[in-house]
């Protein structure tokens, strides 16, 4: 029993002892991560001046801090008396690295294709993006994975890994795009005038670009009908603009366009978008039955 008590009272004693080297090493630690803050907005102040992208910055200030509070634990080691401690660390980390790297192989994976990501990235917030299938509005992008609202409302997380390995499509990047639908003529219409009229609609109508130019081409010749593709550019940088609004226009302007100059519409010929719009719309094309006035 006085061994135990003597052996607490010396470790006591040890403790007291270094109490004041535990302090300084906290001391030296804080401090660290304190020039780490700092100089991660100071980062962040000179990055923003330039063309870097959000995602950029907050990387590098991210890495800024990490580095920092790195320095900051070797050196309260050091200050501690566990210098060698320190070394070894340093000396294992890589072998830490190897080891950690085969057990979370897609954390690894995702995280190294966020890093090459954050200097090439094709897209940014509030794009429409497609990858893998998967297609909605970007809301956040971070090193690990992108965030996306499909149009039906569901939130997405990709992992950066599977955007790094296929080829995502960025539909707004210019904020252009391109709608498009069909309508059956009947064979015994003249379908050059119908290409040239329902291209003219088109252009004309409200919202339309005017360049690149709206047009109307022979899509395909059915059993019952002669398919025309009618097809327009939408700019969606424009706040006023709605797809499936102007959609609607151009649709029913070339409806009462076509049935003006005596065209038959043909019944089997359902309408077609190409590009799903960014905002969840439910819209439902019914067939169209007409016959010549």
């Amino acid at each position: 029993m006085e061994i135990l008590f003597e052996s607490l009272v010396e470790e006591w004693y040890n403790l007291v002892r270094l109490a004041p080297r535990a302090v300084a090493a906290l001391t030296v630690f804080l401090i660290a991560l304190g020039v780490g803050r700092v100089l991660g907005r100071v980062v962040l102040h000179v990055l923003a001046r330039g063309k870097l992208r959000v995602t950029h910055r907050n990387f590098f200030r991210s890495l800024t801090l990490w580095l920092s509070g790195l320095v900051g634990v070797f050196l309260a080691l050091n200050v501690l008396g566990q210098g060698g401690l320190a070394a070894r660390l340093l000396a294992g980390g890589g072998i830490t690295a190897v080891v950690l790297g085969f057990a979370f192989r897609e954390i690894g994976e995702n995280f190294l294709a966020g890093f090459f990501l954050a200097f090439s990235r094709p897209f940014d917030e509030g794009d429409l993006i497609e990858c893998g299938g998967l297609r909605g509005i970007v809301r956040t992008v971070e090193l690990r994975f992108t965030h996306i609202r499909s149009s039906d409302g569901r939130d997405i997380v990709i992992p950066s890994g599977q955007i790094f390995k296929s080829a995502p499509t960025n539909f707004t990047r210019d904020g252009l795009r391109r709608i498009s639908f069909s309508v059956g003529i009947d064979y015994r219409d003249d379908t050059a005038h119908a290409r040239r009229l329902l291209a003219e609609t088109a252009r004309t109508s409200k919202n339309v670009e005017v360049e690149p130019r709206a047009g109307c081409n022979l899509a395909a010749l059915g059993a019952q009908y002669v398919e025309l593709d009618v097809f327009f550019w939408v700019n969606t940088f424009r706040p006023e603009v709605s797809l499936a609004e102007v959609r609607n226009e151009v649709m029913d302007a070339c409806r009462r366009a076509l049935l003006a100059a005596g065209f038959t519409i043909s019944s089997n010929v359902a309408s077609n978008v190409e590009l799903v719009c960014p905002q969840p719309i439910d819209v439902h094309l019914s067939k169209t039955n007409a016959s010549r006035p």
